[in-house]
Order: C-alpha cells, then structure tokens, then sequence
C-alpha cells in the first residue's frame, strides 16, 4: 500500500516501513544570526544567504516563530473578506500569468459598476469588513470606472450602515490608471501618482494591497514580467500612498526565474521603504539607521499611530497623524501551471516554509507576515503559523488570479476551518479588519472590540 507524506505525495511501498533519516544537527553558523534576532537587530544579506543556506530549516523556523510570539504571542489573525476581480482584461502579456485575456478573448470579462454594487451588497450583507479589488490593465475603460467602482462600493455601505473597508488597485494599476487619465509623466512620476491616489481616496479608497511586487530585480523584471512597472516605480505608489496616510502591503513572488539573492534584496529595499515610513512615524533608529519592531520595548505601529485615530506616539506624548505604513508581507509561490513558464517546477512545500521564515526575520520592521492560505494552501499555511506567519488571510468567495492544484476561481473556506485550522496549530484565532483592529461580531453584524458604538449592520 501507499502511504502519503505530509505534503501529500507518495512514499513507493517498498520505502514506507522504513524509519525516517535522521533530522540534520544544529548548524552553528546559525548562532551569531540567532544572538542578532534576539537582540532584534538587523540581519545582513550575508545573513539570509545563510538562512537560505543552512540544511539546518528546523532552527530557521524556530527563529522566526520565536520573533512572531514575541510581537504577537499566541494570536493569529484573520478576517472576513471578499475579493472582486473587476475585469480580466490586460493590455500585458506577463509570461508568468494565467489570468489575463484579451478583449474578445474567450473568458475574457469586464464587470459594470451595477455588478460592482451587487457584489459589495452580497459582502456586506454576509457580514465581510472588506472588499479586496484588483483586476488587469485594462486599455478601454476610462479613470472615471475605477472612482465610479470605489465610489459604488462605498455608497452600498453607507446605504447598509457598514464600514466596510475599500482594499483596492495594485501599485501597477495606480501606475496604469495615472497613465490613462493622462498625468503620469516620467519626469515627474509621482505628481501623477499622487493625484490619482488623492481622487480614489476621496472616492473610498482605504488602503492599497501589495500585488505586482514581482521580485525586485531587473533581470528577473524583463524575462518575465516585460511591461510591468519595476520596483522603483512600485515603491514610489507605495511611498506616495504612505504619505497620503494610505496603509499598504506587500508581496513577493518567488520559485520562478529569480535567485535567492533577489528574494534578499527584494526583502531589503522593502524594509529600507518601512524604514522611511516608521520615521515619519516618529519611530528612533537604532545605530545603523534600521528601524526595527522586534528590539524590547518597541511599539508596534496601529491605526493609533496612523492616520485618522488616536494621538498617541511611539516615544510617548501627543502628536499628529504622519503618514501610512506596509503592513505585512506575503511571499507568494509561483504556480508554473498555464504559462508561459509551465516549463519551470515551481517551489516545493519546505521552500515555501523557508522562504516565510526567513521574511519574518529579515522583514523586522514589518508587523505581520501573512500565509495566503489560497496559494499555500490551509495545510501549508497550519506550519507558516509555528515559522513566523501571523496571519491567514480571510474567507475569500473568488479568486481568479491563481487555481491552485485544479481548483476554479470560487475559492471559500469558513470561519469555523480558519479557527480550527488555527486552534490546530496551536494558536488563538483573532478575527481583525484591514487595519488589523479586532472584531467582535453577532452573525453578520460587527463591530470593533471595545468599541460598541461601531457596531455595523
């Protein structure tokens, strides 16, 4: 007979009653790195080759579930969620892409802005605190779609009582949408971004999600992702939106054509960016400039410390609101089914936990680090919950970018399976919304804990 593995592959039979190989030792090139994290100091590149580098993966997720407890404890986070995927339709051609059509394409869609209200009504009337909306760049629809959507949604809300939080348009999209309205110019690139990012918030906008990251390299940017914007351009929406008082994420796509050390530098300037944003905070930098959330006595930025709530500071006192921050970090496997690059193996199931726990230690100015469980799946993402990971993500509905293992795009799961799966790992489920504030809720009503005059009907 055949048994499975963890990972669900098959052990041949003849192999099955053998004991395992023994657990590779303790690596002690792993020492000084873990004297650093305990310290929450920085860790170097040299210092994640080495994460990368070690057979030693069990002391590597040790590390990083030691800096999780120690931001958030026993407590992992999820919410109540769906995604809206407005159109399909994209002027690119990204090799690593199977969700883009051509206009005319067969399962090509554009959705109207009357489809728009009805999905925020079903979110809203089944309970979600967020609609999460990213679509191609589509080359026909005018600027006034997106804040006629925004705006939609956010009437449906108002009209229900909800504050049901907008969550919209990767960096791309921003960068596509000042394109088409005509104010983006390259010699002054984020003039353009800003004035659409000011339009779409007055519109509803909260806060903009971390999709087309890619992976911070030019190389890796011309091979597989020709057209997309590179990360300089990425990291201006981004800085431009935290300025704006806009809370972002990020993400990383790996297990494709890059290399280890652009995962690294990847990590890097996304915590050089945080690190810009934590001083407008009003955050101290330690010795070497890094402002670090793992050090003692280090808040962690929330929407107290951000714009729109509270006064308070992380040096103490008052002050007034300074800006957005990246929230979290989700490293994001390359699913080779389907594209242009179905040639490629994509990574496997300890590449992805590695590839995790090494974000959680070197992205250490980050709050939270996020097991997408839609393309890790709720197996996978039960042990990124013991290697760093904080969150899970939420209950979804559709999603349409990526199928995992033949999977169509209504991908749901219950609250009752996210808090088992948590409870398994041996964890305390928290649902939260966007800006990770904690929910408490009767059905489909919610409201924010300790706060009962923001009860949401």
């Amino acid at each position: 007979m055949t048994t499975l593995t963890a990972t669900g592959g098959a052990v041949h039979p003849d192999r099955a009653s053998l004991p395992p190989s023994p657990l590779p030792g303790h690596d002690p090139a792993l020492d000084p790195i873990a004297a650093k994290v305990r310290a929450g100091e920085r860790l170097s590149l040299e210092d994640g080759r080495v994460l990368f580098a070690t057979p030693d993966i069990w002391t590597v997720c040790g590390l990083a579930d030691g800096v999780r407890r120690r931001l958030h404890g026993d407590v992992t986070y999820y919410n109540i969620n769906r995604h809206l995927n407005y159109s399909n339709v994209c002027a690119l051609s990204c090799t690593f892409c199977e969700f883009y059509r051509k206009r005319g394409d067969e399962g090509a869609y554009e959705h109207s802005i009357a489809d728009v209200r009805a999905e925020a009504r079903g979110a809203i009337e089944s309970g979600a605190t967020e609609m999460h909306i990213v679509g191609g760049l589509h080359p026909y629809l005018p600027f006034a779609y997106y804040t006629e959507l925004v705006s939609a949604i956010r009437e449906e809300a108002e009209a229900l009582g909800s504050q049901l939080h907008i969550k919209a348009f990767t960096a791309v999209e921003i960068v596509h949408l000042a394109k088409i309205a005509k104010v983006y110019k390259r010699s002054d690139r984020t003039a353009g971004i800003r004035w659409v990012l000011e339009r779409l918030k007055e519109a509803g906008l909260g806060s903009l999600p971390g999709g087309g990251a890619e992976v911070f390299d030019d190389r890796v940017h011309d091979e597989a992702f020709k057209g997309k914007i590179r990360s300089d351009v990425w990291l201006d929406v981004h800085r431009v939106a935290h300025e704006l008082g806009l809370n972002t994420n990020a993400t990383m796509l790996y297990g494709h054509i890059e290399s280890l050390d652009d995962r690294l530098v990847h990590m890097d300037m996304l915590r050089r960016a945080q690190d810009e944003a934590l001083l407008r905070l009003g955050y101290e930098p330690a010795a070497d400039g890094a402002v670090t959330l793992t050090r003692e006595g280090v808040a962690q930025p929330t929407p107290d410390l951000a714009p729109g709530g509270g006064d308070r500071s992380p040096r103490g006192g008052d002050r007034s609101p300074r800006g957005g921050y990246f929230q979290t970090i989700t490293p994001l496997p390359f699913f080779p089914d389907g594209s242009e690059l179905e040639h490629l193996p994509g990574p496997g199931g300890l590449e992805n936990l590695r590839t995790l726990a090494v974000s959680r230690l070197m992205l250490d100015n980050f709050p939270h680090v996020k097991a997408f469980w839609i393309m890790q799946t709720l197996g996978m993402a039960q042990l990124m919950l013991q290697s760093g990971a904080d969150d899970l993500d939420g209950t979804v509905v559709w999603y349409d970018i990526t199928k995992v293992g033949g999977s169509d795009t209504h991908q749901e799961t219950t609250v009752r399976d996210l808090e088992r799966a948590i409870r398994e790992a041996g964890q305390r489920p928290v649902e939260r919304d966007t800006l990770y504030r904690r929910v408490e809720r009767d059905g489909a009503t919610w409201w924010l804990a300790g706060n009962n005059t923001s009860r949401h009907d």
